[in-house]
């Protein structure tokens, strides 16, 4: 029965793919190129990448690959399962990659769980996120040619796997002269970062902004962009053993000032805005008692964007900061954000050229992040999921 089963699962993904991918002929390249990286890590997964592009390139293609499947919502560590999956051949319109790395956020956490606000059809490969590297492009594919790096345009891609048949539109390329784990971590959270610090106040240097979970991804990034634009930031974190060190760190990022959660309700915080003005803008990733405390530190007029609601609590708006401030209360999906421009080039193509130049300017670096194989991605998911999380887990392939 069990072997029935497989037969029919697999038959269906085949199905599914020859669906999307209608077979044609396809343009092969031998690509060899040499690609400079921060660390020797790094530079070991693109010798390697370089390796795989000068083999399948040159001869038949890859039908098959490693993936982390689940078949059923619940708790990801039991519900994930590494499993191999047929590939389709690569279509007129489609690219065969290899995917490089791909972390585990969140978002992806959430989806498994099925409390995500878009949920794949199951079964379904994890991952919304990551960088890979393409090794064939079908005869009418027009902006992407192997070797280059990819990364997804939306949510739901399935990063978590070696290799992917994916049609053109489903992906857009990187320079590969940044670090492999800034590639990897780039499409989510310093695009969040990147919109939040763009759309909803403007903002000129030496404003100010405040933000709680400032030692998230998208904390991490709005430091390190309003510091490259010379705006001030207010950096809230939990109490925790190494909080001294956790300060240093983020100060050495950029961070203007960093205080921990009981501060915004002590008179501290009148001395701090003797430093520097009031902030415009607020910018909530936990919710709860945390963002409300944000919003009374804001100036008049001044605009507090959700974006995560770690706590799990609603965020209390005190009605005293709606008239006699005139607050504005927003929230921000990166997501909806691509979705609504998706038929934008520019509006992407333009964001992801300004954080690549940050990063090769050494203005914004990836998180510190674990690497971990394939193999040990219950480990992974399991760290990933630990409070007070130091190092984001990437699953290199």
């Amino acid at each position: 029965m069990a072997g029935f089963t497989g037969l029919c699962f697999k038959m269906k993904v085949s199905r599914i793919a020859w669906l999307l991918c209608k077979r044609s002929e396809v343009r092969r390249h031998t690509v060899c190129r040499t690609f400079t990286s921060g660390s020797t890590t790094q530079q070991q997964q693109l010798s390697s990448a370089r390796g795989s592009i000068c083999r399948y390139s040159t001869e038949s293609s890859i039908n098959g690959c490693t993936a982390l499947l689940y078949r059923n919502h619940g708790n990801p560590s039991q519900v994930v399962q590494l499993e191999s999956m047929e590939l389709p051949s690569v279509g007129a319109k489609s690219v065969l990659v290899k995917l490089l790395a791909a972390p585990i956020n969140p978002s992806d956490i959430n989806m498994i769980q099925g409390t995500y606000a878009i949920l794949p059809d199951l079964p379904a490969v994890g991952g919304n996120e990551g960088v890979a590297q393409i090794l064939e492009v079908g005869s009418q594919v027009k902006t992407l040619r192997p070797g280059d790096w990819v990364i997804p345009r939306d949510a739901g891609l399935g990063t978590w796997r070696t290799a992917a048949v994916l049609a053109e539109d489903d992906v857009i390329s990187l320079p590969n002269d940044i670090p492999l784990f800034s590639a990897a971590t780039l499409g989510v959270n310093p695009c969040t970062a990147f919109r939040m610090l763009s759309d909803f106040e403007e903002l000129k240097p030496g404003d100010t902004v405040i933000q709680n979970a400032a030692n998230s991804g998208v904390g991490q990034a709005i430091i390190q962009i309003a510091a490259a634009r010379g705006i001030q930031t207010i950096n809230v974190v939990r109490d925790r053993p190494d909080l001294t060190q956790l300060i240093d760190r983020l100060k050495a990022m950029g961070a203007s000032h960093v205080i921990k959660e009981e501060t915004l309700r002590q008179h501290e915080m009148k001395e701090l805005f003797k430093t520097c003005p009031r902030p415009k803008l607020a910018l909530n990733g936990v919710g709860g008692k945390s963002a409300t405390e944000l919003l009374r530190h804001l100036q008049v007029g001044g605009s507090i964007v959700t974006y995560g609601g770690m706590a799990k609590q609603p965020v209390t708006v005190p009605v005293s900061a709606l008239i006699f401030k005139n607050v504005k209360v927003k929230g921000f999906w990166v997501t909806q954000w691509k979705r609504t421009h998706s038929q934008d080039e520019g509006a992407l193509r333009g964001m992801l050229d300004e954080l690549c130049s940050l990063i090769r300017q050494g203005k914004l670096t990836a998180p510190a992040c674990s690497e971990v194989g394939l193999q040990d991605f219950r480990k992974a998911l399991d760290t990933a999921m630990q409070p007070f999380s130091s190092a984001k887990q990437v699953l290199v392939m």
